[in-house]
């Protein structure tokens, strides 16, 4: 095997380890990365754009044949020193195989005729985004719009996908104005998932047409402004003395409502 990269000076490498640590380059390049043989084999499958596919020696020899199998006419493959390829992880254990790919181009809404979206707003969390982004895709959900969330394309939302990322129709609206104009115009029904006693109980609630649920922040919840903006405000019933759940909990338990 020749060629083999060792130093974490090379251009590419770099280039990765900008990307993993920094939305402002992400931005800057257009460029996300991925850890992990599913998720790569996830972007192969889904057409994602890979620029760059990274492999460290051990790697190489245990997955290559099943990576080089796919189509990556497009894309430059580099194979690094297992050294290396433990620097450049983000994870304890990794499995080295790394890669640069192209961030979609942003998308617009478009509304189904009786669609579901879950609208995250403020979540800052990458693990609820992305575990909630993985329930929606489990669930069939027909969109997630992100607004004033953390950034989709950070590591660690990207791992929590585990590859729905590339499934979901997700969609950034950061402001809010906007987010509600687009709503509004889309004919979508607006639910604020809120803690509070008087409000509608999710179990009982009757979704028809196209229907939206906003999931506010780990901490704070929704603003009380974005609530009541909201056509109507939904809780998810509770016993004993617990009034509150973990976002991504929450959210799924709403998402299953909203496609019961």
């Amino acid at each position: 095997m020749e060629n083999i990269i060792t130093s974490k000076e090379n251009p590419i490498i770099k280039l990765y380890q900008k990307l993993s640590c920094s939305k402002k380059e992400r931005l800057q390049y257009g460029l996300f990365v991925l850890e992990g043989l599913r998720i790569v084999e996830d972007a192969v499958r889904e057409s994602e754009s890979i620029t760059h596919l990274i492999m460290s020696k051990n790697a190489c020899e245990k997955f290559g044949n099943t990576l080089f199998q796919a189509d990556l006419r497009n894309t430059k493959t580099l194979v690094i020193s297992n050294e290396l390829g433990n620097k450049i992880s983000s994870t304890d254990t990794t499995q080295g195989i790394f890669a640069i790919c192209k961030i979609p181009n942003e998308k617009k809404v478009v509304f189904r005729d009786g669609g579901r979206y879950a609208v995250l707003y403020g979540l800052q969390d990458p693990g609820n985004v992305g575990m909630i982004i993985r329930t929606a895709d489990a669930l069939s959900m027909d969109g997630v719009i992100l607004s004033g969330s953390c950034d989709l394309y950070s590591p660690k939302v990207i791992r929590a996908t585990m590859g729905s990322v590339f499934r979901m129709k997700i969609f950034v609206e950061n402001n809010t104005d906007r987010l509600f104009e687009l709503l509004e115009s889309g004919g979508a029904e607006t639910s604020a998932a809120v803690i509070d006693y008087d409000a509608e109980k999710v179990t009982e609630c009757r979704f028809d047409g196209i229907q939206a649920i906003f999931i506010g922040n780990e901490g704070n919840g929704l603003p009380r402004d974005v609530a009541m903006r909201c056509d109507r405000r939904v809780t998810i019933p509770m016993n004993g003395s617990i009034n509150s759940l973990n976002a991504a909990m929450a959210a799924g338990i709403l998402m299953w409502e909203l496609k019961k």
